[in-house]
């Protein structure tokens, strides 16, 4: 290594600049590990900004011709200057890189903004919708966009705040299942793997920074094709977590792959943060490993001793020996008689109207029955004892357990028999308790409780492979049933399914959780070609309106909380299991949808883009209330969660409005002098969190991809 570094030195004196370069390659390698996950990070990402104004100064590719499917011009240019010619906005473009200066001019329509990693971007949200059912309860949000770039914007809003991360990335099967540097992943690509990790490393990175340390946790799905790599990239990148895994059926019959096992399993990484953990649940006897070892419907156990071999016969127990005389009506015990020595045999003398009954073996012998005469007498008088026929193998009981559960409340006792035992419910709630690491749940059949249950909220509306509903919710129980006001991100958000199971928990206990969707409005690789032969492109309203954050996530959201699909109907069917009830009676929630915008430094910091950095502003005060989207003419405005003073002026009166209001979270102050800025501060309540702006917006928040 020293060899290396004398070798560079001598570079660096002769060509300064190719030294450094060669330097900084190096550092990269020595900084390697020996062991453990090593992989290529690949020519950072850009991205393709369809929809985004075409602004002088702005990197873009030329589109391939209307019509085509060729991937067109992949050279990068910069736009020198924008003119309208023969009623059309041209562009002067220059390539960027070129060996020779080259120039054109191309109809602005035919560029897409380009947005490389290095490059600083300054987001924006524009508000395309919402939903309003739930009061004054905080909103979900479903951002369409970027998800790396809507990570970047959350570090501003949400840095350290989150409670749970539940992601469901793309699986890397080869099957054109997500792409890199806009170009779909094939199979026999021969870096897809690397080029995975180099995606997800990025993201979970910006994801680390979201969760609280003190307590979060990160949940992770993945299938067999990167689960190996996915355990070791998380080590790696959360070296402070408590990492466990699990195996899930998700498919009982099984997925048919060529040459291979049927797949019908999936894995769920889970990573904690300081104290969380997952906590005791109610589950049913599907999550115990041996379903013998508890029931969810009551149990009743014969009351003559069972067995043909060892401490079975009535020598073993003779005070146990004794006749219970069961009423021929069917109307249960009449009376018990006492035991009687070993030296006498049974007589069948009895009661009228009964018939006396010993515990008689199935094989004619004497036995015993599991209980004294004197307990039998006890549990009769409460309903504990079943005797419908006048048969020793008709006697059942229930054991000091089972009673236990019925005299406590666990079973609802709604009657009795004629014969005067219990009749009982199945309990409303099974016993509390974490499960083992292979789950094979009824209710996470992605085929019953993903497919179906989308197609019943937006019919006619495919999304491949969307989770089961209630795999979702139960998952995230575990951690945040305890957390009433839990944030939960989703930037793999997909259908919407995180959201929807966020929902069905508040249901449950009132609760009033968050979840945040991120999620693009990529159009599936098989409609592609088709919108492109019929001359459409990114971008165009017609190839948007099919993307999966407009065709599916929203509207299923929507369809969540309204009861009613997109055509206005009301959703056929039920929601099962841990709560049962109509899907058209929708939920009393509210959710807002927006869309990711790029501003400039100019337009953001002279006041020019309030209303797209307004959204931001209100998320991070927790996307409660009335929200300020306009620069208040008064210089100052307070709402409920959060306030904004633009005019300095007006200090005093807005401070005392703050006080007035013990709701306000936060404080964003408008100035670039600290000074006025730490005295506007010093008036505020102290558990207002004072933030100021514009020169906290652009040092925090904007963001450049490679930073």
């Amino acid at each position: 290594m020293s060899r290396l570094t004398d070798l560079i030195s001598q570079v660096k004196s002769n060509d300064k600049e190719l030294g450094t370069e060669l330097e900084k390659e190096f550092k990269v390698l020595a900084a390697r590990r020996s062991f453990g996950l090593n992989f290529e990070r690949h020519r950072p990402e850009s991205i393709e900004l369809s929809g985004r104004p075409v602004r002088k100064g702005d990197k873009v590719r030329v589109l391939p011709p209307r019509g085509s499917s060729k991937k067109g011009d992949q050279r990068l240019w910069r736009v020198k200057n924008i003119k309208r010619a023969d009623g059309k906005r041209m562009g002067q473009i220059e390539l960027m890189g070129g060996a020779e200066p080259e120039t054109q001019h191309v109809d602005i329509e035919d560029l897409v903004v380009i947005a490389e990693f290095q490059d600083f971007i300054y987001p924006g949200l524009v508000s395309t919708g919402k939903v309003e059912r739930g009061g004054d309860k905080p909103f979900h949000t479903v951002i369409n966009g970027e998800n790396f770039h809507a990570l970047e914007a959350l570090t501003w809003t949400h840095r350290g705040k989150l409670d749970a991360i539940y992601i469901d990335p793309p699986y890397n099967t080869g099957a054109r299942d997500w792409k890199y540097n806009n170009d779909y992943v094939e199979g026999e690509d021969l870096y897809r793997h690397s080029k995975w990790l180099a995606m997800m490393e990025r993201r979970l990175l910006l994801a680390k920074e979201l969760l609280n340390p003190a307590d979060s946790v990160l949940i992770v799905t993945i299938d067999e094709k990167e689960y190996l790599r996915l355990g070791l990239l998380l080590e790696q990148v959360f070296p402070e977590a408590r990492i466990q895994m699990i195996s899930t059926i998700i498919n009982p019959k099984g997925q048919s792959r060529k040459a291979s096992f049927a797949r019908t399993d999936e894995y769920v990484y889970i990573a904690n943060f300081g104290f969380s953990q997952p906590e005791a649940c109610e589950l049913s006897d599907e999550w115990r490993p041996s379903k013998s070892t508890t029931t969810s419907n009551i149990r009743w156990q014969s009351l003559r001793r069972a067995g043909l071999r060892g401490n079975v016969k009535r020598s073993d127990r003779p005070n146990l020996f004794f006749p219970i005389y069961v009423n021929n009506d069917g109307s249960g015990i009449h009376s018990v008689g006492e035991p009687i020595p070993l030296t006498e045999s049974p007589t069948t003398t009895s009661p009228v109207g009964t018939t006396a009954v010993w515990p008689e073996r199935s094989d004619g012998s004497d036995g015993y029955w599991q209980i004294s005469h004197e307990r039998v007498l006890m549990l009769n008088k409460k309903g504990f004892i079943r005797a419908p026929k006048p048969k020793s193998s008709s006697i059942l009981y229930l054991k000091s357990g089972e009673a236990a559960r019925v005299e406590s409340g666990y079973y609802e006792v709604i009657g009795k028999r004629m014969d005067g035992s219990v009749e009982t419910a199945p309990p409303k709630s099974v016993a509390k308790f974490v499960p083992g690491t292979q789950w094979r749940i009824t209710s996470h059949n992605a085929g019953v409780y993903g497919t179906s249950v989308n197609n019943s909220l937006i019919p006619g509306r495919v999304f491949p492979f969307p989770k089961s509903l209630y795999a979702v919710e139960d998952i995230l129980r575990f951690f945040v049933a305890n957390k009433s006001e839990a944030t939960i991100i989703d930037f793999f958000s997909g259908s919407g399914t995180t959201a929807h199971a966020v929902m069905r928990l508040n249901k449950q206990d009132g609760g009033k959780r968050q979840c945040i969707s991120v999620t693009n409005n990529e159009v599936s690789a098989d409609e592609q070609k088709g919108l492109r032969d019929y001359g459409l492109r990114p971008g165009d309203t017609e190839w948007e309106k099919l993307g999966i954050c407009d065709y599916i996530t929203k509207p299923r959201v929507e369809a969540a909380i309204t009861g009613k699909t997109p055509e206005g109907k009301p959703i056929k069917g039920d929601y099962k299991f841990t709560d049962e009830f109509p899907m058209a009676e929708g939920f009393e929630e509210n959710a807002e949808f927006f869309t990711l915008t790029y501003e400039t430094p100019v337009t953001v910091s002279h006041n020019l883009a309030f209303s797209k950095i307004a959204p931001l502003l209100w998320m991070r005060a927790g996307s409660e209330g009335r929200r300020i989207d306009d620069r208040p003419e008064k210089g100052w405005d307070v709402v409920d969660t959060y306030g904004i003073l633009i005019d300095l002026d007006k200090a005093a009166v807005f401070s005392e409005a703050i006080h007035a209001k013990h709701t306000i979270r936060i404080a964003y102050i408008v100035t670039d002098n600290d000074r006025r800025f730490q005295s506007v501060a010093r008036h505020l309540p102290d558990t207002v969190e004072p933030v100021r702006l514009y020169e906290s917006y652009l040092t925090n928040f904007r963001f450049a991809i490679g930073r």
